[in-house]
């Protein structure tokens, strides 16, 4: 049996992107979406939960975030669930999640570099396309191990 490790979301940005970069040169972004979710209880009063999501981004689409994307803009992701864990410099072990985007697609306004929504994928060179999802499968690998920003954690 197939294994499946795939996250969609659509939220808003919860602060400016924010970029930083390896020290192989790789560049790499942090930023946190919100959903909400919606729902009447028992009692008949409407009820809201935010969740946040902390989402990372590599490359070209580190780039795109950190140009076109600010706190609140709308946005819609693809990609997958990783966690990192590290020690603080008490020893103590830390767990983060993350979602490490490979498709991201802008949902304000017209998009300022093609003047409509357009989906962007991991793979540096495959032009945008606004049509069918990209195949996420053979999208670049996120850098792992030295190249990930480890004196930074956590972000």
């Amino acid at each position: 049996m197939a294994n499946l490790n795939k996250v969609m979301l659509i939220g808003r940005l919860g602060q400016d992107p924010e970029i930083r970069y390896t020290q192989s040169g790789s560049a790499v972004a942090n930023v946190t979406i919100a959903t909400n979710d919606y729902w009447t209880d028992k009692q008949g009063e409407k009820q809201e939960r935010t969740e946040w999501h902390s989402l990372v981004l590599w490359e070209r689409l580190a780039d795109l975030a950190q140009s076109y994307l600010k706190k609140g803009s709308q946005v819609y992701v693809e990609g997958r669930l990783q966690t990192r864990d590290w020690e603080d410099q008490q020893g103590q072990k830390h767990y983060k999640t993350e979602v490490v985007v490979t498709i991201m697609q802008f949902l304000d306004s017209k998009n300022p570099e093609s003047g409509s929504s357009t989906e962007y994928s991991a793979t540096s060179s495959a032009p945008p396309v606004t049509s069918a999802p990209v195949d996420s499968a053979n999208s670049n690998e996120a850098p792992q191990g030295d190249d990930y920003i480890k004196d930074d954690i956590p972000f």
